[in-house]
């Protein structure tokens, strides 16, 4: 009879956390983009990266003056580890889901409130263990097909492949500017009034087409702005007077930084606030939570609370 297997045989004990830093690195392609997206510090992250490389005995990514490149080894692996990683997400769903779930995991982007309907789903589910999770701006798809959440109210665009998404509800769109720009006093503007005027791009094609309403109506193309990553960088440009952006209304009414203002946008089509889940998920609380969602989340929020959106 063949003797079992063991670790000395040569096979790795992968640490599912290590194996996920390394596919947030390797598809942000920069260590300090991933270490923001992951919530680390950069050096904790590099020790991390370093571990994983070590356990397989292979360089993973290279660091250039332009950011981070895949080794041969690094391509081979991403693949299997993003399956790894979906495996490992499932198969915690499925024995969750087998033993009649009590927990529920919702997640939401920056300037979304999702209070009432948390709120409701604890009232009339008491046994469920309810928890929320922030997420970056372009994580909501990779957060629910990885199981992080279970839930996710979050802008329009992103991909929806795999997922269930429904339209809680429209936001009409504003331009923010800085407090001293010559279009901060109007009533409204509208695409015409910010030709010339660049605004931030994101490292997503579909949202910059979206929210830079990229190519305008006419054909031409929105003014190149600076490369962003984060909410408070975009937010620094444009006090600086560097740059206009358009941003979601409800997100500026729930916070609005006294150097800058908000002025109505005319003329474009409104935002999109959404609920997404998993395709086919119909667990007892993620149903639930659709329902709280539907009737407690029906349009912006008021002013009061943090943070402006991308």
């Amino acid at each position: 009879m063949p003797d079992t297997p063991t670790a000395s045989d040569g096979a790795a004990d992968l640490d599912l956390r290590l194996v996920r830093y390394f596919t947030v690195v390797a598809e942000l392609r920069h260590f300090g983009r991933a270490a923001a997206a992951l919530h680390l510090a950069q050096p904790s992250l590099s020790r991390q990266i370093r571990r994983l490389e070590d356990r397989l005995g292979a360089r993973l990514l290279d660091r250039t003056p332009h950011g981070t490149e895949l080794t041969d080894a690094g391509r081979a692996l991403l693949p299997r580890a993003r399956a790894l990683l979906r495996a490992a997400g499932q198969a915690v769903a499925e024995t969750r889901a087998a033993a009649e779930p009590t927990r529920l995991t919702v997640g939401y982007t920056t300037g979304l409130i999702i209070t009432p309907a948390v709120r409701e789903l604890r009232r009339r589910h008491p046994d469920a263990d309810v928890h929320t999770l922030h997420l970056a701006w372009d994580r909501p798809r990779a957060a629910l097909l990885d199981h992080r959440v279970d839930a996710v109210v979050a802008r329009l665009p992103f991909p929806t492949d795999r997922l269930e998404v429904s339209v809680l509800y429209d936001e009409p769109r504003v331009l923010l500017v800085p407090a001293g720009h010559r279009l901060a006093g109007r009533e409204r503007v509208t695409l015409e009034d910010i030709g010339d005027e660049p605004q931030p791009r994101l490292p997503d094609p579909a949202w910059n087409a979206f929210w830079r309403v990229d190519p305008r109506p006419d054909g031409s193309r929105a003014p190149e702005g600076p490369l962003v990553d984060t909410v408070e960088d975009k937010l620094e440009l444009i006090a600086a007077g560097d740059a206009v952006s358009i941003a979601p209304a409800g997100s500026v009414a729930v916070h609005l930084r006294s150097d800058l203002a908000a002025v109505p946008l005319e003329g474009v089509e409104p935002g999109h606030v959404v609920l997404a889940t998993r395709a086919g998920d119909r667990g007892r609380l993620v149903t639930a939570f659709r329902q709280a969602a539907r009737s407690r989340l029906t349009g912006p929020p008021h002013p009061g609370g943090p943070a402006v959106d991308l």
